[in-house]
């Protein structure tokens, strides 16, 4: 390990954290001075890597990241990939590892006179070797883990990282039942980070060490739990269990729909009140069990559980029952009421109208919300519709065939997708010129071309082309309709029909889907190499003399031109003054 500094400038000034100099770790503190430029080289043995931890900082609280930083490069110099920046505006503990033979760190300081350190600890290990139950992913709403070997020693020069995530819409609080490291003020040697996140840049909620049973709580539905020790003084470790808490306040009962599933929420309170708990519960099929924390949440899916589904008239209602399970007892009276909510989704045109009531012998409580389908739709490579096209915007030839698919994310399996309007503008607000490619489920552009049915998936295909008069973009707005694949006599199995022949009440639900803009090729190439092309042609006019007859005459012809073109325009506009396209042709 070197240290480097370019002339003029001080050198940093280094010591070791330790008597202990082992070729496999160090440990630095190094005291800054202001107005410092210096560089390390670490090197690794042959087949092993190195992790530096940055585990306390001491930086110029008020300087900015770009006059006061560390920064760390994959390689032997300053020229390497820059794997990381940290000032003192970083709100984690910063943690690199080399893929190189070497990592360089470099250290700039700002002029401002004031105290600096910081506490470096690196050391080399082997990627393929594994410290057993050293970090992992939870994703249950409660559970448990401890630190490696635990109540045993933990393992020496340790870094785990346990990744926690709950369902959406809960958050995590999470319980030390007992933490057992290396006592330091700063938590230098040995610590336990938690970060309010999915990540060790998330945001550091507390770095602790020593003998404490601290409690965390999570802003979101994910936590990061991160253990680093060093090579000395190992204790016994920690052991941490955590609980999931819904973080809508729900008073009684609450539901939601989605394209898959419904999800009911009941407070444990309300429960309690009525004297029941959460085991008292079931839904039409019992071996369906809600998940339980502060609340009871029951996620149902729309194809499962017993949920029952029944077309009425325009609409598609799915529905389920949560009842409290009858009692095994031959007692022959009760002065417990039955409880039982009766849960019903009701997908209707544009929106899904959502509604539970409860009913408590002759008690009834009513609730009604509003959601909705979910669609999108993609532009894709081929007719197979494997590889959806990323790029935006999306360049194409003109008269390229582009393939177009709408999609239906649900877990229903008995619904079908129809193509019924499909229109083209240069806009995005899809202001006049527009151009329809499907209308009423019938093709209006000759090469516009629609696939059969093909249930969750609404699928056809088009060439490109562009808007006379307007920018080379094109945006592409369709409508769907949703319908019941059983009904034989629904508006998606009608197909192509005139307007005034249309069903409005056979088909069960529309969404409208965007994608674009679409531009074309040579657009792109215009903008894109026009620096090259004046270079060229910029090139070739200084290889001719200059004429200046020809100048006149060109410029005479010019001026005749514009005033031919000005009183054929003017005819033109007294003639037609409607706003009109034209498919280029592509020579």
């Amino acid at each position: 390990c070197q240290l480097w500094s370019p002339p003029g400038k001080s050198s940093c000034s280094a010591s070791l954290g330790g008597s202990n100099v082992a070729e496999t770790h160090r440990a630095l503190i190094l005291q800054l001075n202001p107005s410092e430029d210096c560089t390390w080289t670490l090197e690794r043995p042959e087949n092993k890597s190195i992790r530096i931890i940055f585990s306390n900082l001491q930086l110029d609280p008020d300087g900015s990241c770009e006059s006061e930083n560390i920064q760390v490069f994959d390689g032997n110099s300053t020229k390497g990939s820059l794997l990381g920046k940290v000032c003192s505006k970083n709100d984690y503990i910063p943690v690199f590892e080399s893929s190189f033979d070497t990592l360089t760190v470099q250290i700039v300081t700002d002029a401002a006179r004031i105290q600096r350190s910081v506490f470096i600890f690196y050391y080399y290990f082997s990627s393929d070797t594994s410290i057993p139950n050293c970090g992992g992913y939870l994703d249950t709403l409660e559970g448990s883990f401890t630190s490696p070997n635990y109540p045993k020693p933990h393992p020496e020069l340790a870094y785990c990282v346990w990744h926690i995530q709950v369902e959406k819409g809960y958050k995590i609080k999470l319980n030390f039942k007992e933490i057992f490291l290396e006592v330091d003020e700063h938590c230098r040697f040995d610590f336990v980070a938690v970060y309010d996140g999915s990540s060790t840049t998330s945001g550091l909620i507390a770095q602790v060490c020593g003998l404490v049973k601290p409690t965390f709580e999570s802003s979101s539905d994910s936590l990061t739990v991160v253990l680093s020790t060093d090579y000395a003084n190992s204790y016994r470790g920690f052991s941490a269990s955590y609980t999931s808490i819904y973080m809508e306040n729900v008073n009684t009962t609450s539901l939601t729909c989605s394209s898959d599933r419904m999800r009911v929420i009941i407070n444990k309170s309300y429960l309690e009140s009525l004297k029941y708990n959460e085991s008292n519960l079931q839904l039409n099929d019992p071996t369906c069990r809600p998940k339980v924390s502060n609340v009871v949440d029951f996620s149902i899916p729309l194809d499962g559980c017993g949920t029952i589904k029944k077309v009425e008239g325009p609409s598609i209602t799915y529905t389920n029952r949560i009842t409290s399970i009858p009692s095994l007892t031959s007692e022959l009276i009760t002065r417990k009421k039955h409880l039982q909510i009766v849960v019903k989704c009701e997908m209707e045109y544009n929106s899904t109208v959502e509604i539970m009531y409860i009913t408590e012998d002759d008690i009834i409580q009513n609730q009604n919300v509003l959601g909705r389908y979910n669609t999108s739709m993609a532009l894709y490579e081929s007719n197979s519709f494997e590889k959806p096209i990323l790029e935006s915007p999306y360049y194409a030839d003109l008269n390229q065939t582009l393939f177009v698919q709408v999609s239906l994310h649900t877990s229903d399996p008995n619904l079908v997708v129809f193509l019924d309007t499909c229109i083209t503008s240069p806009t995005s607000d899809f202001a006049s010129p527009t151009y329809d490619l499907v209308k009423n489920g019938c093709t209006r552009d000759e090469t516009c071309e629609v696939y059969p049915l093909s249930r969750h998936y609404a699928r056809f295909q088009f060439n490109a082309f562009k808007f006379l008069r307007t920018l080379s973009s094109v945006y592409l707005q369709c409508e769907v309709l949703i319908c019941d694949s059983s009904d034989q006599q629904s508006r998606c199995q009608q197909g192509c029909v005139s307007r005034r022949k249309r069903d409005i009440s056979s088909y069960k639900w529309k969404a409208n889907s965007i994608v674009g803009p679409i531009r074309l090729k040579r657009d792109r190439s215009a903008s894109g190499n026009s620096g090259l092309r004046y270079q060229i042609h910029q090139e070739e006019t200084q290889n001719q003399p200059f004429n200046s007859l020809y100048l006149c005459s060109f410029m005479v012809l010019a001026l005749n031109v514009v005033i031919v073109a000005t009183v054929i325009a003017r005819h033109f506009v007294h003639q037609r003054t409607d706003y009109k396209y034209q498919k280029l042709r592509n020579y």
